[in-house]
């Protein structure tokens, strides 16, 4: 009895190991891809003289550009509802993945948009146009959209009007 307890102690211990092996190359992985964006977002803001208009958004690596403030004093939560339109591009070739073009639709800021988009839209005020510089890990990460030809791991670009901001 007390050999085949060994032998699930010892099989237990074996797999939580491998289990944590895998997460710590998972981690190991994400942080790599961070620092990869994070130098290729450096050399794009440096490649298009952005350094004296771009901003960091504290310490995500998502980079704004304020093109127009617009007007108004809107507080942005998770429940706002923003109306916009848009443009994004891969960020190191300059392709067009998808626009709204004459479209404006709405979406509510904590939930059902990328994060890039909750840190980067409410920046601006109603009339406001915003470009976001994104890296992958706030927009799609490691998830390719093949709707949208957005190879995994994508650097994006949203070109952003804001329409309209209710709470």
């Amino acid at each position: 009895m007390n050999r085949i307890l060994l032998v699930i102690l010892c099989f237990a211990a074996v797999a939580m190991a491998a289990g944590c092996q895998k997460s710590l190359v998972g981690a190991e992985r994400y942080r790599e891809q961070a620092r990869i964006d994070d130098e290729l977002l450096q050399q794009y803001i440096t490649d298009n003289n952005l350094q004296d208009v771009a901003q960091r958004v504290d310490t995500t690596g998502v980079y704004y550009i304020v093109v127009n403030a617009g007007t108004g004093n809107a507080v942005f939560t998770n429940s706002t509802r923003v109306t916009v339109g848009y443009k994004a591009k891969l960020l190191l070739t300059g392709q067009t993945v998808d626009s709204t073009a004459n479209f404006h639709p709405s979406y509510t800021l904590g939930s059902g948009i990328i994060r890039a988009w909750q840190l980067g839209i409410p920046q601006v005020q109603k009339g406001g146009r915003v470009r976001i510089l994104s890296p992958s890990r706030y927009a799609y990460g490691p998830y390719e959209q093949p709707n949208y030809g957005i190879p995994a791991n994508s650097l994006l670009e949203f070109d952003i009007t804001l329409y309209d901001v209710t709470n």
